[in-house]
């Protein structure tokens, strides 16, 4: 990886997402909480969920990644509460497409992860991008 990548795949706005990360920590009342680490980088983040009606009504997460899993980290932090299954699970999964299949950027209100679109070019990174989404969707799992 020349410096220049390095650059561009650590920009200003991936390095303020990272910096930025809402809901750390843990929730003593969780209904639901799950592990998850990539043996590529061994980042690992948990996440703890507690829900109602369905719906996430408070999230917090555990992140020890590095600054690609971090930035998605802080856009899920900012854009989990209130938020379905389904659509934890279908942000995930255009945020999978848009690294590894040339799709497009998540739909709002998660259009901030365009933002790790120079990630694409690095499928070592991706595991860890999409390490807190996994996490999340597996709590809200164990919460059922």
């Amino acid at each position: 990886m020349s410096d220049s990548d390095l650059m561009q795949l650590y920009s200003r706005r991936i390095l303020a997402l990272a910096s930025d990360i809402p809901h750390l920590g843990k929730l003593d009342h969780a209904t639901g909480s799950a592990h998850r680490r990539s043996p590529q980088c061994g980042s690992s983040v948990t996440a703890h969920v507690a829900l109602r009606d369905g719906r996430i009504a408070d999230f917090a997460q555990e992140v020890r990644a590095c600054a690609l899993g971090q930035a998605s980290a802080g856009v899920l932090g900012r854009t989990a509460l209130g938020r379905t299954r389904d659509e934890i699970a279908r942000a995930r999964d255009a945020l999978q497409a848009m690294l590894k299949s040339d799709g497009p950027a998540p739909a709002p209100p998660f259009e901030e992860l365009e933002a790790l679109l120079p990630a694409r070019d690095f499928p070592n990174r991706h595991a860890s991008i999409l390490l807190a989404w996994e996490a999340l969707l597996g709590a809200i799992d164990a919460s059922a």
